[in-house]
C-alpha cells in the first residue's frame, strides 16, 4: 500500500497524470528555463571576454602607446578585439580624414559621432538577450501559478464526484498542481539573478566606454590642434 502511494505521488507520474493544460505549462516553462540557461552561460562568457579586453585596451591605451600602432592593430584584427576597441577604431578612422587648414569643431563632431554609432551598436550587442531573461523571470511565476490554479480545479472537480472524500483522493490533483509553481520559480530565479549581474555589469561597460570616448575625443583634439599649428608630437 506504502509503496504504491510513493509511486503514484513520484515526480514522473504525477507530471504524466497531470490535466494537458497543466503539462502544455510545464512543457512551456521547462524551454523557457533550458532557453534561459542557454543565454545565462553565453552571457557570463560573452561579459568576462569584454571586460578582460575592455581592460587590457584601456592600460595600452594609456600607457601613452603610439595611436598610429593601436588603431593598424584594431583595423587588422576588427573581429577579435572589444567594444573599446572598436569604438577607438572607428574615431581615430574618422579623425584620420582631417587636413590641415580644417576646422577643428566639425571634425571632433564628425569624430564622436562615428565613436557613438560603434558605441550603440556594441551596447546593443551586449544587451542582447537581457530582455528575455527579463521576461522569464517576471512572467514564469504567473505561467506557473496559471497551472497550479488549473490543476487545484481539476483536483477539486474531481473530489466533487467521490462520494467520501479522503486526502488520498486530492493528494495527487494538488501535488500535480505545485509542480507547475515550483518549475515557474525554477525558470524564474536564474532569470532574475543573472539579468540584475549582467545588467549590472553592462551598465558599468556603458559607463566606461562613454567617458572613454569624452577622453579620447579631447587626445584627438589636442593633436589636431598641434598639427594646424604645425608642431610635431
Amino acid at each position: 500500500m506504502n509503496n504504491t502511494i510513493t509511486q503514484d505521488l513520484s515526480l514522473l507520474t504525477l507530471v504524466g497524470n497531470a490535466s494537458l493544460p497543466v503539462q502544455l505549462v510545464m512543457l512551456l516553462l521547462l524551454v523557457a528555463s533550458l532557453v534561459s540557461w542557454w543565454f545565462i552561460f553565453r552571457k557570463l562568457f560573452a561579459l568576462r571576454q569584454e571586460i578582460k579586453q575592455t581592460n587590457e585596451f584601456e592600460s595600452v591605451f594609456w600607457r601613452g602607446s603610439d595611436l598610429n600602432i593601436l588603431y593598424q592593430r584594431a583595423a587588422s584584427a576588427r573581429h577579435a578585439i572589444g567594444s573599446m576597441e572598436r569604438i577607438f577604431e572607428a574615431g581615430f578612422r574618422e579623425f584620420t580624414k582631417y587636413q590641415v587648414g580644417i576646422d577643428i569643431g566639425p571634425l571632433m563632431e564628425s569624430t564622436r559621432g562615428a565613436m557613438r554609432a560603434v558605441y550603440q551598436r556594441e551596447m546593443d550587442r551586449l544587451e542582447s538577450h537581457l530582455s528575455f531573461l527579463a521576461t522569464v523571470g517576471s512572467v514564469s511565476p504567473y505561467v506557473g501559478l496559471f497551472g497550479t490554479v488549473w490543476g487545484i480545479m481539476n483536483a477539486f472537480r474531481e473530489l466533487s464526484n467521490v462520494g467520501q472524500a479522503t486526502i488520498a483522493h486530492v493528494a495527487p490533483g494538488i501535488a500535480e498542481a505545485l509542480i507547475a509553481t515550483a518549475m515557474g520559480l525554477f525558470a524564474a530565479i536564474p532569470a532574475v539573478v543573472a539579468y540584475n549581474r549582467y545588467a549590472n555589469d553592462t551598465a558599468q561597460l556603458a559607463t566606461r566606454y562613454e567617458s572613454f570616448i569624452e577622453e579620447v575625443s579631447n587626445v584627438l583634439q589636442r593633436r589636431a590642434a598641434k598639427t594646424r599649428d604645425g608642431k610635431n608630437f
